[in-house]
């Protein structure tokens, strides 16, 4: 499968549906030294766009081994891991 295909799939947590937008919405992070994919950093999701908070650089991160299932027009996946921009990745 090539990553075109991959970035037109919406991620979904499977714990409650939540939707976190399409995979080509993300940051793909990967380990330099192995070229593997670690996962996605996504944009923590809100109730609403007016709740959207500019100055909250909390970012949420989708690791490679969460993923459950690729399938035609979704990714599904467990849990997402919060962390702080300013700190880096986890």
């Amino acid at each position: 499968m090539l990553l075109s295909e991959l970035a037109e799939k919406e991620l979904i947590q499977v714990k409650d549906g939540a939707r976190y937008g399409k995979l080509a919405n993300t940051e793909l992070l990967f380990d330099p030294a192995t070229g593997k994919i670690e996962g996605f950093e996504v944009s923590p999701k809100t109730a609403s766009f007016f709740q959207a908070n500019k100055a909250n650089k909390k970012k949420e991160f989708i690791s490679w081994k969460e993923i459950i299932l690729i399938g035609k027009d979704r990714i599904l996946f467990n849990e997402t891991d919060s962390f702080n921009d300013d700190s880096g990745y986890l």
